[in-house]
């Protein structure tokens, strides 16, 4: 017993500050440990609902909320040992834990504006309507760099810095940057009209007639715009390019055009005003063929080797497989037309007239 309360004597007066650090690490622990079942109940409970802020929410908060739990308790079992030590560096503790708080805080708030954009654009908002995955992609990158200037900025003056001084020397420097960046700030700027102007959309079929550029676009950045080509390599197009080309979007397209000439013989010709009539009655008749669009079917030329008559409609469908087969179709549909009238269809030929004397033999051909 005296062993007991010699030692608790000690403990009392001279080393009381190691059992409040324990205390404070225990303490934090335990909260963690808490706040972790506290979150997993509540994010399950969250997950029934259709709400996506919710889920959003709790998945940006955390991992978060479990080091800012430590930050603090660290820092604060670091004042009681900073009150029995002179150590200058203890000073360090409330300007770092003000300036953690501030970094997790942003952390989080960056975290939910990620998990928000992909719940939208994967789910939809929560009355069913789809979201756009270029705009929404967009508004999260300028919320994201907003809220990491904000804590930038908040994190300086917590620091003793003048934000008035700063912002100043940064439009002096400002001006500095643009002359020695000024591919960097074209290519900013021309990632932004994209945004704005909504030339094309991830997932769009873009080509321009002016460079060897023809894709899927896969993902639209600040200073590049990643477009798969049709024989899957990645191109990479800085965004400054777009404000100087023309660009066709074929997604957009309301339908896609059939626009094809056929030579018929010239043995047929008697033969040609029907075809082209029982051409242009199929393509009135046919379901895919947009019947509000332009449709000609019309002898078009005496060729050296055939009578052409073109085809000229559109179809319904912008898909490009669909628009394939029913081309397919049409050009069969032609095909059993001219050879129900008892036509060819022509190819090239070429016919040789020789003037053969009496006493000459005559040719003959192969």
């Amino acid at each position: 017993m005296d062993w007991l309360r010699e030692n608790l004597q000690w403990i009392s007066r001279e080393n009381f500050w190691i059992v409040e650090v324990f205390i404070v690490v225990f303490g934090t622990l335990m909260i963690d440990f808490v706040q972790k079942r506290i979150l997993r109940r509540i994010t399950k409970k969250f997950g029934e609902t259709r709400s996506l802020w919710d889920d959003a929410l709790m998945h940006a908060v955390r991992r978060p909320l479990s080091i800012l739990i430590w930050v603090l308790g660290l820092s604060f079992a670091g004042d009681v040992v900073a009150r029995q030590t002179d150590s200058a560096i203890f000073g360090l503790i409330a300007p770092l834990r003000e300036v953690g708080v501030i970094v997790i805080l942003a952390w989080a708030l960056v975290r939910f504006i990620g998990y928000a954009e992909q719940n939208l654009i994967k789910h939809g908002t929560p009355k069913g309507g789809t979201v756009d995955r270029t705009t929404a992609d967009a508004i999260s990158k300028l919320l994201r760099v907003s809220v990491i200037i904000t804590a930038a900025l908040v994190i300086l003056q917590t620091l003793g810095f003048s934000i008035s001084g700063v912002l100043a020397f940064g439009g002096i420097g400002g001006i500095a940057v643009g002359f020695a960046a000024r591919d960097l700030l074209a290519n900013f700027f021309g990632g932004l009209m994209i945004y704005l102007d909504r030339p094309f959309a991830v997932g769009d079929w873009v080509r321009s007639p002016d460079r060897d550029i023809e894709g899927t676009v896969e993902k639209i950045g600040w200073r590049l715009t990643c477009i798969r080509t049709f024989d899957k390599r990645p191109l990479y197009v800085p965004n400054a390019i777009f404000a100087n080309i023309a660009l066709q979007n074929p997604s957009r397209m309301s339908h896609r055009r059939i626009y094809e000439t056929i030579g018929v013989r010239y043995d047929d010709i008697e033969k040609l005003p029907t075809i082209v009539h029982e051409v242009k009655e199929m393509l009135k008749a046919h379901p895919d063929i947009a019947q509000d669009q332009t449709m000609m079917v019309n002898f078009n030329a005496f060729a050296p080797s055939s009578l052409d008559f073109f085809i000229y409609t559109f179809t319904k469908t912008t898909d490009w497989q669909e628009y394939h087969e029913i081309k397919q179709d049409v050009l069969f549909r032609v095909s059993d037309i001219i050879t129900s009238h008892g036509g060819e269809i022509a190819f090239p030929t070429s016919t040789v007239h020789l003037q053969v004397d009496d006493d000459t033999l005559p040719l003959k051909s192969a």
